[in-house]
């Protein structure tokens, strides 16, 4: 691996994004963290991500869209731990202006803040907090952040994707306001060419990976009293996980199978992800936890009526006004009755400034430069 060559006076910025997984993997971060990058070297900053290659076939290392892509082995290869020695050196070696961790669930964050403390190069966090399907993983969190705190206080900035986020670890960290930013993610969907063989009848889109915790299985308890009034309702799930085969098995036995599709959609083709978005009457996300999730945001970018639960981050887009909310804990007539309700009066909101992925890097940029500035002010002051 060659090293990357070191910052001279007047070039431009040397950034690293240190994130477990990167495109094509799908998920929120990695989408997240792509198109950030991108559009970071667009901007003229010199900007490598360093992921970890768990993903069979990837390259080493490649450049795509003007950004370095540096991939490192993690151990171990069929668990989500992201243990990946080889951030170290590519964190202390690289002569980087600053290391942005992107997300703080694996082995991954610890190692890189640790990497760019012992290398006195300034670094900020962004958490990308999501829910878990594991009880004891919940159930550790709060031991997970204490031990992290001494790393998180070192932080430059640290930075939520939600009012709610930051709130939540400026309150569990006890560390000032000053300290967090809030930089909300974008939504980025091309426009949806016109669908000239959707089927007749009302399409329900859920969202998310297939876990229990994004809460699939709740629209789908719902979908026998909505077919009640709505006969001609389908319900199609988007994601892929390890719950397929719970949520199908759950659709057989409510005798809703036939109504119930579930798709996976490659992370590159964001046409079919509009397309698909863009034919559904509702979009619904009834998750345990979200920050702030790239889906809705999505949805409401196409002008689609969203249905969440009033928890975490959702709430809070329920608050501004841009989806409509139900309890956690609604049952599935509850559910039905909501559903039912968007559906005969959707809320769309109008004449609304959803974030996007130009203003959330002009927010990075300026933490960047504002990170970076001081840390070359004290630097000049200790020589």
């Amino acid at each position: 691996m060659s090293e990357p060559g070191r910052q001279t006076a007047g070039s431009a910025l040397r950034i690293l994004l240190v994130t477990a997984r990167y495109y094509p993997d799908m998920g929120g971060v990695e989408t997240h963290c792509y198109e950030v990058a991108r559009r970071l070297a667009q901007a003229g900053v010199d900007v490598t991500v360093l992921a970890t290659a768990r993903t069979p076939g990837l390259p080493e290392q490649e450049v795509v869209e003007g950004v370095k892509i540096v991939r490192v082995p993690a151990w171990p290869a069929d668990r989500d731990y992201y243990l990946a020695p080889g951030i170290w050196n590519m964190i202390r070696e690289g002569g980087w202006d600053l290391v942005h961790v992107q997300g703080v669930h694996t082995l991954v964050a610890p190692l890189a803040m640790l990497a760019a403390r012992t290398a006195r190069i300034p670094y900020v966090l962004t958490f990308h907090t999501g829910g878990n399907s594991s009880r004891l993983r919940e159930a550790i969190r709060g031991a997970q952040w204490t031990a992290l705190h001494p790393l998180l206080a070192g932080a430059a900035r640290l930075i939520g994707v939600s009012r709610f986020e930051a709130r939540a670890f400026r309150d569990r960290l006890g560390l000032p306001t000053r300290r967090f930013s809030v930089i909300r993610n974008g939504a980025h969907l091309p426009p949806a060419p016109a669908v000239l063989d959707r089927p007749a009848g009302t399409l329900l889109v859920s969202t998310g990976r297939l876990e229990r915790y994004k809460g699939h299985h709740r629209v789908i308890a719902a979908l026998p009293a909505i077919l009640e009034q709505r006969p001609d309702t389908r319900l199609l799930i988007l994601g892929a996980g390890p719950y397929e085969a719970e949520l199908r098995r759950q659709a057989q036995a409510l005798g809703v199978a036939d109504r119930v599709e579930i798709k996976a959609i490659p992370s590159a083709d964001r046409v079919a992800m509009a397309t698909a978005v863009a034919s559904a009457d509702l979009v619904t996300l009834l998750s345990d936890y979200e920050a702030h999730p790239i889906a809705v945001m999505e949805s409401l970018a196409l002008k689609r009526p969203v249905l969440v639960a009033d928890t975490s981050g959702l709430r809070e887009l329920a608050e501004d006004g841009l989806v409509t909310a139900i309890s956690l804990h609604s049952t599935p007539t509850e559910v039905a009755a909501a559903i039912l309700q968007q559906l005969a009066h959707p809320l769309v909101p109008t004449n609304v400034s959803l974030p996007t992925w130009e203003g959330c890097v002009a927010d990075l940029l300026a933490v960047y430069n504002s990170v970076v500035k001081s840390a070359r002010a004290a630097a000049g002051r200790a020589s």
